[in-house]
C-alpha cells in the first residue's frame, strides 16, 4: 500500500463484488436467486464427488420445487483442464439461455466461469483465455461454494490447466463474476478433515498474503484482518469436528472475506508456487500452498516485518518478548498447519528433484508472484523449493 503523502490518501477506485447470502438453510433461496439474474433456467455446473456425497439432490430438489427447467453438468475435474472447460461450454450451448450455477470448490467455480464466458463467445475455445478478457459477456453466474477456502466467489477469473503446456491460466471476464455468492455453511458440514485443512489453509494463505502484498490498500487489509481473524479460529475446530456447524460457518465467512481482500490486492509467491506444483504433480491447491508457506514468509520477512505484525496480532498472538512479530506470525501459521496436519514435503508430493527447476521457472513467471513483497529470481525460489523437498 502507498502511504498518504502531501496529496493525500492514496485514490482507490473498487468495484463491489457481489450480492452476499449467508446463514445456514440459504439454499432455499436459490430460485429467488436465479429470478433475479432475468433468467428461469439454470445450468448446474458441479463435480461426481459432490453428487455421490449427496450435496447436488438437495439443490436440485430446490430447483424442481421451484418449476425451474436445469440441466448439469458434473464433470469438472479436481484440476480442472481447458478441455474439461470446453467440455462443459458445449453442454451448456446445447441446453441455451439460463443462469449458471456453479455448485463446489474452487474447481468447480473456476471452471464455470470459463463456461459461462464461453457459452456467451461461441466460437472461442478455452485454449483462447488470454484474448477473452475484452470479449463478449457471458452468462450470468450464481456461486454456491461447498469448501472454505477459495474465496473463488468473489472475483471474475479462473485458473485453470493447459495440460499440453503444464502451466495454470487464467481465463475470466468481468461478466462472469459471480452475481451472488450463496454461502450455506450446512453444504460444508460433510467435507472430509482433510479436504476442510487444505481448502482452510488457502483461505489462510489469502489473508496472510494480500497483507503482505504490494497491492495491498485500506480496504483489502480490512477484508483480509478479519479473515485471518476468522479462519485461524475456526480452522482447527472444523477439522477436529466437522459436524461444529459454529466453527463451519466461521470459517466459511471468513474464507469470503479473503477472496474479497485477494480480489483488490493480489497474492504473493506462495502462490506462485503452488500454480507451478499443481501443474507439475496434480497436488490439490491447499497443499501445494502449505508445502511452502512457512519458508516463502521466511524469504519475505525482511521486506513485510509490518503486514506480518498484522498477521500475529489479527491470530491473537501474545506479544513477543524480543519484539519480533514477523517471526511469531511464522510460528502461529506453523502451529495451526500442524495441527490441521496438511504440511508435506514436496518429495511426498510426486514432485521429483529433476522438476525443481521447472517449477522454479512457472513460480517466477505466474503473474501473482509479481505482487510479492521482494521480487524472487529462479535461483532464490528453487532454493526454497529444495529447503522444502
Amino acid at each position: 500500500m502507498t502511504s498518504p503523502g502531501p496529496g493525500g490518501p492514496t485514490p482507490l477506485s473498487i468495484d463491489p463484488t457481489c450480492r452476499i447470502e449467508f446463514g445456514p438453510g440459504r439454499i432455499g433461496q436459490l430460485p429467488a436467486l436465479i429470478a433475479a439474474t432475468g433468467h428461469d433456467r439454470a445450468f448446474v455446473v458441479t463435480d461426481h464427488g459432490l453428487r455421490a456425497a449427496g450435496v447436488l439432490e438437495p439443490v436440485l430438489k430446490t430447483l424442481r420445487a421451484a418449476g425451474l427447467e436445469y440441466a448439469v453438468y458434473d464433470e469438472v475435474a479436481p484440476n480442472p483442464s481447458t478441455a474439461n472447460v470446453d467440455a462443459g461450454a458445449a453442454r451448456a450451448r446445447a441446453f441455451g439461455t439460463a443462469a449458471v450455477v456453479a455448485l463446489g470448490g474452487g474447481s468447480v467455480l473456476d471452471a464455470a466461469k470459463g463456461i459461462s464466458l464461453l457459452v456467451g463467445n461461441p466460437k472461442a475455445t478455452a485454449d483462447d483465455a488470454d484474448e477473452l478478457w475484452e470479449a463478449a459477456d457471458g452468462l450470468p453466474l450464481v456461486a454456491i461454494p461447498t469448501t472454505s477456502g477459495t474465496g473463488a466467489e468473489t472475483n471474475g477469473f479462473g485458473v485453470i490447466e493447459d495440460t499440453s503446456a503444464c502451466r495454470k491460466v487464467y481465463i475470466g471476464h468481468p461478466s462472469v463474476k459471480p452475481r451472488v455468492a450463496l454461502l450455506d455453511p450446512e453444504l460444508t458440514l460433510g467435507l472430509p478433515a482433510p479436504a476442510t485443512a487444505a481448502t482452510g489453509i488457502d483461505a489462510l494463505v489469502h489473508g496472510i498474503e494480500s497483507l503482505a502484498s504490494r497491492g495491498a490498500n485500506p480496504v483489502s487489509t480490512a477484508y483480509a484482518t478479519q479473515a485471518v481473524t476468522m479462519v485461524s479460529h475456526a480452522l482447527p475446530a472444523a477439522y477436529r469436528d466437522g459436524a461444529d456447524l459454529d466453527a463451519r460457518a466461521e470459517l466459511m465467512l471468513g474464507a469470503h472475506l479473503a477472496g474479497q481482500a485477494l480480489s483488490l490486492s493480489g497474492l504473493g509467491l506462495v502462490h506462485g508456487i503452488g500454480h507451478a506444483l499443481t501443474a507439475h504433480t496434480g497436488t490439490p491447491h491447499g497443499v501445494a500452498l502449505a508445502a511452502v508457506l512457512e519458508e516463502v514468509m521466511e524469504f519475505n520477512a525482511p521486506a513485510a516485518q509490518s503486514a506480518y505484525e498484522q498477521v500475529a496480532r489479527a491470530m491473537r498472538v501474545a506479544p513477543p518478548a524480543d519484539g519480533d512479530w514477523a517471526r511469531a506470525a511464522i510460528d502461529a501459521v506453523r502451529e495451526i498447519a500442524g495441527a490441521v496436519e496438511v504440511k508435506r514435503p514436496l518429495r511426498t508430493l510426486g514432485a521429483d528433484r529433476g522438476m525443481l527447476p521447472a517449477i522454479a521457472a512457472g513460480a517466477v513467471a505466474d503473474a501473482v508472484t509479481t505482487n510479492n513483497p521482494l521480487s524472487p529470481d529462479h535461483t532464490q525460489v528453487l532454493e526454497i523449493l529444495t529447503t522444502t523437498y
